[in-house]
């Protein structure tokens, strides 16, 4: 019985976790006037580096339409452009505007500062443990997402909304 309750604990200390990253993200994507979607493409970008509008699909799990509209938004608010890939001029890239990334950088800074005080806590050791977690638990949580699409029935239905045979 003392493991279940420590697996149930574990699973809940987990979930809280999970569920405070995701609030970080819609908060600073709320506070820089993005949406939750924006806000994570923008990331994607500044890791990965300039992206085609299909690599950018992919990654969001966004239809290449919305991934469109998407670039559209972000270019005209001045944190993307397109360019033209320079080892094929016919491929379109999306990369990072000139010094478009500040604002989102200082809107980040608390947890940044935060995360750095609470690893600072640990050993080297631990965190290097920690990090070899988080290289491996990313790409887990991205394949996860693409079976969670993958078995999600289109269209997807919101809450709240009825389905259209109802309207």
């Amino acid at each position: 019985m003392a493991d279940d309750d420590a697996s149930t604990d574990a699973h809940l200390v987990f979930r809280q976790y999970l569920d405070a990253v995701g609030l970080h993200g819609m908060a600073g994507a709320e506070a820089v006037g993005l949406q939750a979607t924006e806000w994570y493409a923008l990331s994607v970008i500044s890791v990965e580096g300039p992206l085609t509008p299909g690599e950018l699909a992919v990654r969001t799990g966004l239809t290449t339409g919305a991934t469109t509209r998407l670039i559209d938004r972000l270019e005209s608010a001045g944190y993307v452009r397109r360019a033209a890939d320079p080892a094929d001029r016919r491929r379109l890239r999306v990369e990072p505007a000139a010094d478009s990334f500040p604002a989102l950088e200082e809107t980040a800074a608390p947890a940044h500062r935060r995360i750095t005080e609470l690893l600072e806590r640990y050993t080297p050791e631990q965190r290097a443990l920690l990090f070899d977690y988080f290289s491996r638990a990313a790409p887990a949580y991205r394949a996860a997402a693409e079976e969670v699409r993958a078995a999600a029935t289109p269209p997807h239905r919101r809450p709240g909304r009825k389905p259209s045979s109802a309207r």
